[in-house]
Parts: C-alpha cells; structure tokens; sequence
C-alpha cells in the first residue's frame, strides 16, 4: 500500500481518481495534496486537477504510455539476487552503451539479457543504457520522456528493467542509466498543470529551462534528486549518466549538480555499492569533477567530446561543422596529453574562447569514445566510423581508445563494425509535432552540407528497424576479425596496470602533423599509430610488440638504446618495454 500524494502548488483543487471512484485530496504543507486513501499495489490511478486529469508526475509506472493511466508498484516485491554484488571504482570500467530498442530483436529489457554473456566474452565492464524513462509511442531513443520515474513499458517496465539489472550482476557487469533532467519531451508533458517547473528567466534548445533557482524551485530539485535517488535505490543501478548538463541553468550557492552527485554518493554508501554519477557537457568545464573540497561539483566523470571530434577529424578528414574546429594529429595528441582540445582557447565555430584546462586533474575522470549515439546518430543517414573508414582505420581508432589514459566507452555494435546503421527514430502520434520533429532534423543536417532528402523520416517505422542490431554477421569477415581485435585490447588493458593508470605524468605523446604518425606512452607500453606513408618511428629501446594490426613490425634496437620501428601505411602497433 502506499500513500497518494502530489505537488500542485498551482491547483484549486485536487482529486484521486481510480478507474472505479474520484476523491477529493487534502492541502498540506508547501503545495502538496494528500489523499486519505492507500493506494494497492498495481491499481491504476490518477490526479485530477481543478477538473482535468493528468498522470501522477511520479508515476512509476504508465502501462499504456504517457497519456494513461498511472499504476502504483511495490518496489520490495522484486526477488533480486544480487545481495552479494557492491560494484567497482569507475576508473576500472569498460562502458558499453546500448539503446534497449534496438539492441536486441526482441527490443526489451528480457531481450538484452539474452546478449550479456557477449559482452561479458568481450571483456566489457558495464553497460550504459539510453534514457528508458516514459516516452511516447514504440519507437525513440528515450531523450523526450515524459514519465521519469517510469521505465517505458514496451521495454518492459519496471520488472523487466529490474531483470536486466539483476542479470548483469550476476555476470559482474555495472548498470549506467541514462537520465535527462534538462527537458521534457513535448507529447505527454503535464508538469506545467502541477506546479512551476519551469521557468522562462532562462531558455535552452527546447524552450523554457528547468525551474531550479527561482520561486518553487526547492520542489522542482527535490524531484530530480528523488529521481535519480529511486534508480539507484528501486533498481540497483551503479551509476547516472546526465544528460547535456549545460542545459541545467542553476545561480544556486549549492548547485543542482553538486546536491544530486552529493545525495546518490551517499545513498551508495548507505546500501555498501559504489555509485558513479557522470556528467555529459559541452562545456569543456572541469569544475564538473573537482572534489567538493575544491569548489566543485564532485561528479565522477564527464564526457570529452574533444577526444572523439580530433579523432574523427583525423580519420575522415571531414571538416563540416564543429568538425572544422579540429585540424587532426596535433589536436589529437593534445586531446590525448590534455583532455581537451579548447581548454581555454578560440574556438571558430562558436566565435569566441571555449572551455578551461584540466591540469593535473586524473585522466579517469574523464568518459571518451569513438562513437556514441549522438555522433552516429545525429548524422544524416546514421553511419558508423566503419562505414566511413577502412576497416584498419576502425582498429587504429579501437587501439587509441582502448589504450588511453581514459575510461573507454564503446557503442553498441562498434566491436564488430556492425553493418547496420543507427538513425534517429520517433513514433509520436501528435502529427503536428512529428511533421516539427522531421523537418527539424532535416534543418540540422544544413551545417554538415547534407541534403535535406538524404535524411530518413524519423517517423517512419522502417528508420527504426534500420537501426537494430544483426547479430548473426558479427563472427564474419571483417566482422568477425574487428572483434577479435577489440576482445585482444579490452583484455591488454585489463592485464596491463599501466593502462589503467590516468594520472598526468604516466602519458607522453609524441608525434609528427606532416608525417601523420603519433607514438603514446603510457608507461612501460607505448602506441605507435601511422595515419599516412609508410614510416621508420624512433621508440625506447627493449621493445617487444604485443599487438598489431597487419604485418608485425620489425624492431630495430640501436646503439643508443632506442628502437626503430617500420611502420606500415594505417598501422598500429602495440609495444612493451622492457
């Protein structure tokens, strides 16, 4: 049984309905309304306000979507198994990030479960799932929910988020939900009836912000906090990954960032789990992960697109929008040595300086990636870095990652340059909204020199279906030998401790611009990538070459104690030192 209560700071007045009876709620205090009846687990209900009906705002769950029926859970009844499960400090990690949709055939929670025991071969640590919150329709990535506490039912709902989560303990693998606290999807979003939730002092890409620093903003914080504390308490979930963070207008003394890292490090503490909290900006602010004792946020780590947009750069050579901001192996390098590229310098793109240096700040507390769902899928036709690029340059771009001073994330299918694209993909029933949405994305697309008519119809079913995963190709051909080149690196990093060492010093980079080759050390190993001719690199001496793709290099140790090493047109080859 629990308690029907609601913030409706706003209404005149306030009624539980059940689909059997309507009964008026009592005022308490600061805006909240109390009903003198016990809801039972599973009965479906909602609030009526000043005459309408509405969705509780804390819905756990809405089995008939966005617009229905709320359903009280009963958090306790799930039998988990995982008693014995407490997690691992991030810079340990592997990420895996996957969209439930279209991972698996099935597109549920049960039918990723099927797919673990891979990631588990592939030597991957955890799983970061997109946002599963309520959102509209079968179809969507999960970054216009509207429901926040409810996981979507088509996945599954919150049982089957909690037999997802229940299985990947017991492979030993961590759970990273995505959460977006920055907007609400524009279908189903009801909040606006309840209370101020949002306020027009300050305006983001989807209209007016998040109320979380003017009048009535203490309740606004308290459901985002209570949010992200319900995932990793309700679902044993090891860590949030928020979303955009420089959406989150905030002139708060105590930040919004700072009191939801604070309040889920504790929970942690509270249940013996260790729980991360990991940040994506585009703000290429350090402040983000700077200890509360330094003024800072506290967050574990954040995502650094600077890695990922100099790689790419010097892989493809494309240079259309912010791609045109890098130049290639020298900000690479950089993006290596420092973490970012714009740590405090003109950025063309945005006409003006951008972001600030990391210093000595440790390397793991920092997420990068080759590919993610926004740089594949926010494309015009959602290509993959293998379908831009030969199949040696797709292990060049594994081997830097998965060797860097960071915590490495993959995106689903990318350890076997999966053939399929990943699109974005809608399935809302609000025709003027869906006609904005694909000419929105259209619009986009101008700055990267796509024509409109190349972009898919993100309402169509067929969008999506593109996008799933084929999992019978991945032990084939090219397929077959990109994973066995990733399996060989996660298990490298797990086995050399030098690579998993992000502290400042325990990096060197070396490289020639003209020459298109770049030597990284990371102690007693070192990388050596050639992205042009064929080239004779200088190295340290007692090398003995580990990993490579092609021909393994001849190692020539010289009368000074270095190494010189031929390496071949897009080679990389993997050295230790002895």
């Amino acid at each position: 049984m629990s308690t029907a209560r609601v913030w409706a700071p706003l209404a005149e007045s306030v009624e539980l309905a059940t689909p059997t009876s309507q009964s008026a709620m009592t005022q308490a205090d600061g805006g909240w309304w109390e009903s003198a009846e016990d809801l039972p687990a599973d009965a479906l209900y909602r609030f009526v306000v000043d005459g309408s009906p509405y969705p509780d705002p804390r819905s756990p769950r809405q089995p008939d979507g966005p617009n229905g029926w709320s359903q009280a859970v009963d958090h306790s009844a799930f039998e988990w198994t995982d008693q014995e499960w407490v997690g691992f400090p991030l810079p340990a990690a592997v990420l895996y990030e996957l969209h439930v949709g279209t991972f698996s055939a099935e597109g549920t929670f049960d039918g990723a479960i099927a797919h673990l025991d891979h990631l588990v071969e592939l030597g991957v640590t955890a799983i970061e799932i997109m946002p599963v919150a309520t959102f509209p329709g079968e179809r969507g990535w999960g970054y216009d929910g509207v429901n926040l506490y409810a996981p979507q039912e088509t996945y599954g709902g919150p049982d089957g988020l909690r037999r997802l989560v229940d299985a990947c303990h017991a492979r030993r693998l961590a759970v990273v939900l995505d959460v977006v606290y920055n907007h609400l999807g524009p279908v189903g979003n009801s909040l606006r009836i309840f209370g101020p939730y949002f306020t027009d002092a300050y305006h983001s890409p989807w209209g007016d912000a998040v109320n979380l620093d003017g009048p009535g903003s203490d309740e606004v914080r308290r459901f985002i906090i209570d949010n992200a504390l319900q995932w990793v308490l309700d679902y044993h979930v090891d860590g949030l990954r928020l979303d955009a963070v420089h959406a989150l207008h905030d002139e708060s003394a105590m930040h919004v960032l700072d009191e939801l890292g604070q309040a889920v490090h504790a929970a942690g503490n509270r249940t013996g789990r260790v729980v991360w909290v990991i940040a994506e900006s585009d703000l290429n602010d350090p402040r983000l992960v700077r200890s509360n004792e330094a003024y800072g946020y506290g967050l574990d780590a954040a995502w650094s697109d600077d890695f990922h947009h100099a790689l790419h750069v010097t892989l493809t050579g494309e240079h259309d929008g912010y791609y045109g901001d890098f130049t290639g192996v020298d900000d690479l390098a950089e993006a290596i040595r420092d973490v970012y590229v714009f740590g405090g310098k003109f950025a063309p793109s945005r006409e003006r300086t951008h972001g600030r240096g990391v210093g000595e700040m440790d390397r793991s507390r920092f997420v990068c990636f080759t590919q993610n769902h926004d740089q594949v899928g926010n494309r015009a036709t959602g290509e993959r870095l293998a379908h831009l690029v030969s199949t040696e340059r797709a292990e060049i771009a594994a081997a830097v990652l998965l060797t860097s001073p960071f915590v490495p994330m993959l995106f689903q299918g990318e350890e076997w340059g999966a053939s399929t694209p990943f699109q974005y993909f809608t399935d809302v029933d609000d025709e003027e909204v869906g006609n904005a949405v694909r000419e929105g994305r259209r619009a986009e697309f101008a700055a990267f020199g796509w024509k409109p008519e190349e972009v898919p119809d993100p309402q169509d079913a067929a969008t999506w279906d593109r996008s799933r995963l084929d999992w019978d190709e991945r032990e084939s051909g090219d397929h077959a030998r990109l994973l066995d080149w990733h399996r060989r690196l996660i298990a490298l990093r797990a086995e050399a401790t030098d690579l998993r060492d992000g502290r400042k010093l325990t990096t060197a980079v070396h490289h020639d611009e003209g020459a298109e080759w770049m030597v990284v050390e990371r102690g007693s190993i070192s990388v050596v990538v050639n992205f042009g001719d064929p080239v004779a690199v200088t190295v340290r001496g007692n090398a003995t070459t580990l990993l490579a793709n092609g021909d393994t290099p001849e190692v020539c140790t010289t009368a000074e104690g270095t190494a010189s090493l031929l390496v071949g047109r897009d080679q990389v080859a993997i050295l230790r030192h002895d």
